[in-house]
This record gives C-alpha cells, sequence and structure tokens, in this order.
C-alpha cells in the first residue's frame, strides 16, 4: 500500500550516518545520495531522509511514527541497539507487546531529530 516514506532532518550527513547503521539489521542500506537527500532500501529507496535546514527537534507529543518490520525479534533487538549506539534515543525498549487483536514485539527509537522509529516483527509463539 504505501511505496515508501521520508523524514526530515536538519543535517544530512549526521543523519545519513544513523540511519546506516539503525536500519542495518532490518536489511535495509543506503541506495541513493542527493544534494538533500539520501534513500534507503532493500532492491530501491523505500524509506528517505530530507534535509531540512533550520528545523525545530520533532516535538514529543506529535504522535507521528514510522514503523518498519523485521524478520525476527534479534533483528529488532538489533535495531534497538544499533540506534542507541548511533546517537538515538530509546523510546520503548524491545519487548512483546500483547494487544486485544495482535501480539508483537517491537522498540521504538528517536532519531537525532525527534524522528520517532519502530521495528516489529509478530512472532509466532
Amino acid at each position: 500500500m504505501i511505496d515508501h516514506i521520508s523524514v526530515g532532518v536538519s543535517d544530512l550527513d549526521r543523519a545519513a550516518r544513523f540511519y546506516e547503521a539503525t536500519l542495518a539489521p532490518l536489511g535495509l542500506a543506503r541506495l541513493v545520495m542527493r544534494p538533500a537527500t539520501v534513500g534507503f532500501g532493500k532492491a530501491y529507496p523505500e524509506f528517505w531522509i530530507n534535509l531540512r535546514a533550520g528545523m525545530p527537534r520533532v516535538a514529543a507529543g506529535s504522535g507521528v511514527h514510522i514503523c518498519l518490520r523485521a524478520k525476527t525479534t534479534a533483528e529488532v533487538d538489533a535495531f534497538h541497539a544499533a540506534a542507541l549506539e548511533a546517537g538515538g534515543s530509546s523510546d520503548g525498549a524491545p519487548r512483546l507487546r500483547p494487544h486485544d487483536r495482535v501480539r508483537y514485539y517491537a522498540a521504538f527509537i528517536l532519531d537525532p531529530d525527534g524522528n520517532r522509529i519502530e521495528a516489529v516483527t509478530f512472532p509466532s509463539e
């Protein structure tokens, strides 16, 4: 349903390094580099970062987040750890999150600009 997504960043070089490390555990790599945008993906750019010079930090209460699919709980764990190592912060440690309709394992991080990114998988047990 969704072809690609993008987030604004205030420092393209910093964000590119952050996302290169953070998205690697999910199998996404830097595929496209342009003066004001970088695209990450597997076969084609699915996740873009776009320079927005002077952009203020994303408000904590914005309610916006982007969720990326992981194959395993280990990938979710690695995504979270890589984000913290690369300068992001945790907004929800990796754990099982049972809900009324679905049981899922997820972690939430904030990138250096405050964009909220989630990695999720749906374990069978």
